[in-house]
Formats: structure tokens, C-alpha cells, sequence
């Protein structure tokens, strides 16, 4: 903000002043919404990423998508469980597998953003409907895990209507949906008996306490730097030269 003024000053004479200084608001907003969180914060220009469809990072991710009522079916068919782990091992590979590709291969796009964190949510919230229909998993952790996507479906949409893009995922949310992938294959196996299962069991629900801690934790981060965006916008950016006052 200071910054902003000064400059703003310092080009007084010149009719661009105004410009300057929005722009130098614009930009501390975006300093300041992503300090302290660990994730970039979303930018207003819609060109960010390329809007690329078929790169191979896409299709991996599209391919992983394929097998998310495959799963479901699995679970609740035939209660294939092997084959249903197996699946959850080869998606948790490929989600690996295109973040690497993506990057290796500079085929990052808009598209693929999207993919990636919807393949996981995917995942997760058939999983949590197979066990806890199999009563493998109380229905109150559906509803914990659940209420959280519905919180941040709340904070997109808040987002989206100031001109924002959905921010990207932070590595505290990375580490959350990578102990439930691990937890609820390993509950899967534990609903048999044997020695085995009850460790797989004991574990699972280890992986299900730190999960939901830290997916909760980055719910948290989210929320507060989307509200520093649109707090500090309190408009569309669009809108934001035109509407807002020079100092």
C-alpha cells in the first residue's frame, strides 16, 4: 500500500499515476495473501497457464478419473478388495506420474490443474461411500471429510465471483491426501480377520486420524488466503483500475 502511494507520487505530472498505483495495490494484495501459507496465492489474469487438452499429463489424469466408479463397483459389487487396492495404488502412481510428466515435459496447463485435485477428491469421496456402506467407516467421518469440500466449494465460488482462479493446492493438502489414500485401502484389508488385518486396521485408522487433521489444516489456509484476495480486491479485478481511489 505504502509503495503503491509513493509511487503514485513520484509520477504525479504523468497521467498513468492512477494506473500505477492500482496496480501496485494489486500486487501487495497478492504478496500479502500468499504470506504465510506456503502456497501461491491464485492471480486474476486468465492466462496463467496455457489452455491446453491433450497433453499426455491430461490424459494420465483423465485415465484416473476412468477408474473412479470402477473402484466404487469393486468395493461394492463383487467386493473385489484385492483388485480395489491394486486400482488405488496404480491411481496414486499416476498422480504422481503427471505432476512429473507436467513438469518435465513444460506441459503444464489450465485444464490439467483442475484434473488433478478432482481426480483425488474423487477418490477419496468414493472410497468414503464404499466403507462406510460396507460399515467398514462410521458415517460421521463421511460427514467431517464431506463438510470440508462443501466449505471450500463456498470459498471458490467466493473466488470465482471476484475473477480469481481456484488456488493451488498446498503441500499441507498434498501430505492429507496422501495418508487417506494410504488409510482407507489399509481399512479395506483390515475388515478381514487374521493378524495381519488387525495391523493393516491399527494402522488405516492412524493414517485416517493424521489425514483428517491435515486436511483440515489446509482447508484452514485456503480460507484465509482466499479471504485476503477478496478482502483486498473488494471487486473484480477487471473492475479494479476503474473502482479503485489513487491512494
Amino acid at each position: 500500500m505504502c509503495t503503491a502511494n509513493k509511487g503514485a507520487r513520484v509520477v504525479a505530472g504523468n497521467s498513468s499515476a492512477p494506473d500505477a498505483a492500482a496496480k501496485g495495490q494489486r500486487a501487495g494484495a497478492e504478496v500479502t495473501a500468499g504470506a504465510g501459507t506456503g502456497v501461491p496465492a491464485g492471480r486474476p489474469d486468465q492466462d496463467r497457464l496455457p489452455d491446453r487438452i491433450w497433453t499426455i499429463p491430461n490424459v494420465i489424469s483423465i485415465a484416473r478419473l476412468l477408474g473412479v466408479p470402477v473402484f466404487l463397483w469393486l468395493v461394492l459389487g463383487p467386493h473385489a478388495d484385492g483388485w480395489a487396492v491394486i486400482l488405488l495404488i496404480a491411481a496414486a502412481a499416476s498422480d504422481w506420474l503427471d505432476g512429473k510428466l507436467a513438469r518435465a515435459l513444460h506441459q503444464e496447463s489450465r485444464l490439467g490443474q483442475v484434473l488433478d485435485p478432482t481426480a483425488d477428491r474423487l477418490y477419496i469421496g468414493v472410497m468414503l461411500i464404499g466403507l462406510a456402506i460396507r460399515a467398514i467407516i462410521p458415517w460421521w467421518l463421511v460427514g467431517v471429510l464431506v463438510g470440508r469440500e462443501l466449505v471450500l466449494g463456498v470459498a471458490l465460488l467466493r473466488l470465482r465471483a471476484r475473477g480469481w482462479e481456484p488456488l493451488q493446492v498446498s503441500f499441507v493438502g498434498k501430505a492429507a491426501t496422501l495418508c487417506l489414500f494410504d488409510a482407507f485401502p489399509l481399512l479395506l484389508l483390515g475388515a478381514y480377520s487374521g493378524d495381519a488385518a488387525l495391523v493393516a486396521k491399527i494402522v488405516g485408522w492412524a493414517f485416517v486420524a493424521w489425514g483428517t487433521a491435515l486436511y483440515w489444516t489446509a482447508a484452514g489456509l485456503y480460507l484465509v488466503q482466499a479471504w485476503r484476495l477478496t478482502a483486498g480486491l473488494g471487486a473484480a479485478p477487471g473492475m479494479a483500475e476503474a473502482e479503485r481511489p489513487d491512494g
